[in-house]
């Protein structure tokens, strides 16, 4: 296939390039040439920015059979995006959220639950709440000018090496250090995550089959606590930590940042159904093996490189000092 992808530097996008080569697809990049540029240097591509200089990809007398859109935001900048492709781009395929669901206090949300709104729908500051509307609006401007070759796809909290963000890279970072470990309680509440590599390889063979549609794509296969998966973290590290589960409430009061700390009228955004991906061959590798890949990676960063979430060691030592009279409380 010919694959256009807006981005593909940066942690999905990277591993969509990465895995589509080595599948033997003939592929192009359109981005701003700011992050990693120069790690494919062997694939055309365009430097420019969506928003203002889309003009510098040339579309005239070109033909791609699938653009992967994985860093839209706007609505505005989505439509057009699509718009100036239309006549050279078979089919859209756009990286959504599983944000877009306006309710999470229940289990079992599939792509056709009620979607989130915003009263502000030409607002362009990206914020916790306005997120999933917006990405809402993405989607709608996708499938009014793709209509059946568009294919949204909604995971979950993406993870594994490449991860910007560190939410889930902070547990197993952590954990192989060792000692009491602070986590957020309760070890019961779910847990959903991807790996990077499984949702780019999940819509590759979507565009090879030429599918569209709707799709939740987040994992595991099968139901997983954070008790679970912070267990599965200490037996892949070697099994030196011990947890401290404290609440929701000590965290807050504390200010403390912990991944995974939510209100149980979130859980709903971990119990997301993704039968509807899993009966198209969305696959999922064994978590250890994530976790593994996930410190492999780690470990090439820089030497002071501090993980953008999480308390400071000094911090979570100062907090479980203070939990046990905060329980009692």
């Amino acid at each position: 296939m010919k694959i256009l992808v807006i981005g593909g530097t940066l942690f999905v996008g990277r591993h969509f390039v990465e895995l589509a080569l080595a599948s033997g697809h003939e592929l192009t990049l359109f981005n701003r040439g700011k992050l990693n540029p120069g790690i494919f240097n062997d694939i055309e591509h365009y430097a420019g920015s969506r928003d203002t200089g889309l003009s510098n990809l040339p579309v005239k007398d070109r033909q791609w059979d699938c653009v992967l859109d994985t860093c839209g935001y706007l609505p505005r900048i989505v439509r057009r995006s699509a718009e100036y492709l239309k006549n050279s781009v078979k089919k859209y395929v756009f990286v959504s959220t599983v944000s877009v669901y306006a309710d999470f206090s229940r289990a079992g949300l599939n792509e056709d639950s009620d979607l989130s709104r915003t009263d502000d729908p030409a607002c362009e500051t990206v914020t916790n709440e306005n997120y999933g509307p917006l990405k809402v609006l993405c989607e709608n401007a996708v499938i009014d000018i793709y209509r059946d070759n568009a294919l949204i796809v909604r995971p979950g909290l993406i993870v594994g090496p490449h991860d910007p963000t560190d939410r889930f890279t902070y547990w197993p970072v952590r954990i192989q250090k060792g000692g009491e470990v602070m986590a957020p309680a309760p070890a019961t509440a779910p847990v959903q995550f991807i790996d990077g590599w499984d949702l780019a390889d999940f819509m590759l063979s979507m565009m090879a089959k030429d599918t569209g549609g709707i799709y939740n794509a987040t994992g595991p296969e099968r139901p997983l606590t954070n008790g679970e998966f912070l267990d599965a973290c200490n037996a892949v590290t070697g099994g030196q930590a011990t947890f401290t589960w404290v609440s929701e409430k000590f965290l807050e009061e504390n200010k403390c940042d912990l991944p995974g700390s939510m209100p149980e009228n979130w859980y709903g955004i971990d119990q997301v159904d993704c039968r509807r991906a899993m009966k198209h061959g969305l696959r999922f590798r064994p978590l250890a093996e994530t976790i593994r890949d996930t410190l492999a990676w780690h470990a090439t960063r820089s030497a002071g490189y501090v993980l953008k979430v999480g308390p400071k060691p000094e911090t979570e030592a100062e907090l479980l000092k203070k939990w046990p009279a905060a329980e009692k409380s």
